[in-house]
């Protein structure tokens, strides 16, 4: 196992499970903020949209990577630094699968 594919299995996935309320609540309200009907897209267009915000919106992926890293102690964070890029994209593709695979939490009320 690689040292990146190491740090997503022991460090980045529990992190990403137990703050799952808090990607939910995140993304719920830049939906709310944006003023967007998600409620009302297909389920089709709302994985397109999930995947778009996230991976277009800077500052809101820099918020749900800072989440995860946030998390991290000094150790886990020394291991992280060098492979920031590939780390990054792992947490963002994991978020991206975890809010698909929860639609039906993500559906802003009024």
């Amino acid at each position: 196992m690689s040292i990146p594919e190491q740090i997503q299995n022991e460090v980045l996935r529990p992190i990403l499970k137990a703050q799952n309320d808090l990607f939910v609540l995140l993304f719920r309200h830049q939906v709310s903020k944006r003023k967007v009907n998600f409620e009302n897209y297909s389920p089709e267009d709302k994985v397109i949209y999930i995947e778009k915000t996230i991976r277009k919106d800077i500052n809101f992926r820099s918020l749900l990577v800072g989440v995860v890293v946030g998390h991290f102690t000094p150790e886990q964070y020394e291991a992280y630094r060098p492979l920031d890029e590939e780390l990054n994209k792992r947490i963002i593709n994991m978020l991206i699968k975890r809010l698909c695979s929860q639609l039906e939490l993500l559906v802003v009320n009024p």
